[in-house]
């Protein structure tokens, strides 16, 4: 599997992007197909392809990116009106791109699910 994916991408800086945090752990940015006014997908700096593939050596990885997700909704001022947290797995799940990702989703009343 090429792990050279658009996120990868993203992380080495190899195609522009709006990154709002990065750290050595993982990097977040808006979504370029907005489905809410704030839309923010938060990544593992290495690659994981889903949900799927996390184990005891990345466990940690997930709990880092949780946190980030919150300091993100605090900083867009969602984290009171409410924001969703959407994680996507495998074709039938949603996920489009097969690399692990965290859609942060708010400024908007959103539909529920």
């Amino acid at each position: 599997m090429n792990h050279k994916n658009i996120f990868t991408k993203i992380i080495e800086k190899k195609v522009p992007a709006n990154i709002i945090y990065q750290d050595e752990k993982i990097t977040a940015f808006t979504d370029i197909s907005p489905k809410a006014p704030v839309h923010i997908l938060v990544i593992p700096n290495l690659f994981i392809k889903n949900l799927n593939y996390i184990n005891k050596k990345n466990l940690d990885i997930l709990s880092h990116m949780m946190y980030v997700s919150i300091k993100i909704a605090k900083k867009n001022k969602i984290n009171k009106s409410g924001y969703r947290i959407i994680i996507n797995c495998n074709k039938h799940g949603g996920q489009e791109i097969q690399y692990l990702h965290i859609h942060i989703l708010g400024g908007k009343k959103l539909r529920k699910i």
